[in-house]
């Protein structure tokens, strides 16, 4: 259900009351799928925060962190988004938690700072699609000439800031968007598995199976584990 209050809207997602209005990417109910599978697999997580990229008005991390005491680092381009993303956070009783970092993809992060779990929810609509959808913010949903441009950064900073034994879950389109992706992970990360509704987007889990310092390097590349 939304409802709206002087030009921001207010929509049920979960159990968590999320705001944002027309410069922000509507929570659409279906995305609380990656946000359960996050929540648990935390439980057997090593130590540490959860990294979400492209949060959006955050929705989806803060309902994976719900319920437990993970710390939450969040990150997103949008200066409103992130002002969003601070709100909502305040309204679930997950301020404490919750770290909003408002800044590119590839400045978010320190070169040391590694995360067990990191959370990618980047656009993937193909740019010659995104007339479709004339009520959506076009910096939210343009993916891209094949969808995937925004989601191979997250990639990047996946590889670079992803602990050792750690798990990504990223968001992508349809079915050929998640072999792509797949096909695109460099040496050291693997696809495992992925899970979608029908009609919907797709989660891909990925899994760090090398070291970070031997996925940097790239040793041993060419040889899929």
């Amino acid at each position: 259900m939304v409802t709206a209050r002087r030009g921001v809207r207010i929509v049920q997602f979960g159990p968590l009351r999320i705001s944002y209005d027309q410069r922000v990417l509507e929570p659409r109910p279906w995305t609380a799928l990656q946000s359960r599978w996050a929540n648990q697999l935390i439980g057997t997580a090593a130590p540490g925060p959860v990294l979400e990229l492209c949060s959006g008005a955050g929705q989806i991390g803060l309902l994976a962190v719900h319920g437990t005491d993970r710390r939450l680092v969040a990150v997103d381009a949008n200066p409103v988004a992130s002002a969003f993303h601070r709100i909502n956070a305040r309204a679930a009783g997950l301020e404490d938690q919750v770290e909003v970092r408002t800044s590119y993809l590839t400045d978010a992060c320190a070169e040391d700072e590694l995360f067990p779990m990191i959370l990618a929810d980047p656009p993937w609509v193909l740019r010659s699609q995104v007339d479709r959808f004339p009520d959506d913010p076009v910096r939210a949903i343009d993916g891209g000439e094949d969808g995937l441009d925004v989601a191979r950064q997250c990639i990047d900073v996946i590889n670079r800031h992803l602990d050792d034994d750690g798990v990504a879950l990223v968001q992508v389109g349809d079915g050929p968007q998640v072999q792509q992706l797949a096909d695109a992970l460099p040496y050291g990360l693997v696809a495992t598995e992925h899970r979608a509704e029908p009609g919907r987007g797709a989660v891909v889990k990925v899994v760090a199976t090398e070291p970070r310092q031997r996925r940097l390097t790239g040793r041993g590349s060419g040889a899929r584990g």
